[in-house]
């Protein structure tokens, strides 16, 4: 059964933009995404989407909705009310390109950071082997399909502009803490990276990045908390930092 929408969106850049009305029809289980590509296809001919999937696995249509993170293509329309005004808007934490697409390379250069696995030396291609229990530990971080609300959402970055350069964010929390859960990962540096160079100590844990995650990956639950805790256990243990006293003073280290 059909229905009409009424629909804020946004056009121009986050320096010279504005929401604009537009009213359109609605069908029986359509999703947002259905209703921007309508709006597109007969009133908006030149309106900026970034989609790919419509399948809630690409991570591609990622904006706000009435400002909640979320994806276009598995946010329902009949979520909202009949007389409710829907808002769509970009990732208020990157900068607007054009309408509803946001520049989110800032996440690709923050990957890059993040060193690789680093396979045993003495293993030869296909002798590595793993406990199932060990693949299971990490496997709910590898379900991550980039789509950045995580990112949008964590206050450290979304609100303080000067963070970006030493703040990684949740998406990379989890990728370090599945590399150091890992158990054939001969990188050993994977808590104190964490906590010097991509800026774990400055999550809060307010936990707003695992209530937007599309894949209901517990981020801070399961990533970011235990990471803190095995942070805390190599860094601020004081028999380790009396023990490193010791060595420094001897000339050991």
């Amino acid at each position: 059964m059909a229905r009409t929408l009424k629909l804020r969106i946004w056009r121009g850049s986050d320096q010279d933009g504005a929401l604009q009305d537009v009213t359109v029809e609605a069908n029986s289980g359509e999703v947002v995404l259905d209703i921007i590509h309508r709006v597109q296809a007969t009133q908006m001919g030149d309106l900026a989407v970034r989609w790919n999937c419509k399948a809630g696995k690409c991570g591609s249509c990622s904006m706000e909705i009435n400002g909640k993170p979320r994806l276009a293509c598995m946010t329902q329309v009949s979520a909202y009310a009949e007389d409710e005004v829907i808002t769509i808007t970009p990732l208020r934490a990157f900068p607007v390109i054009k309408d509803l697409v946001t520049d989110v390379s800032f996440n690709y250069k923050k990957a890059l950071e993040v060193r690789a696995y680093e396979h045993p030396a003495d293993l030869a291609p296909g002798e590595a082997r793993m406990e199932q229990i060990d693949v299971e530990r990490s496997q709910e971080f590898r379900k991550c399909i980039e789509c950045f609300l995580c990112q949008n959402t964590c206050h450290v970055i979304r609100d303080h502009e000067e963070n970006k350069k030493s703040f990684a964010g949740p998406r990379f929390f989890i990728r370090l803490a599945e590399l150091d859960m890992h158990p054939l990962d001969t990188l050993r540096n994977r808590k104190q990276s964490a906590q010097e160079e991509h800026g774990l100590g400055m999550c809060n844990i307010t936990k707003c990045c695992t209530e937007v995650c599309p894949e209901h990956i517990r981020i801070t639950d399961n990533a970011i908390i235990p990471m803190k805790e095995r942070v805390v256990d190599v860094k601020y243990d004081p028999l380790r930092w009396l023990g490193s006293v010791i060595r420094k003073r001897e000339g050991i280290l």
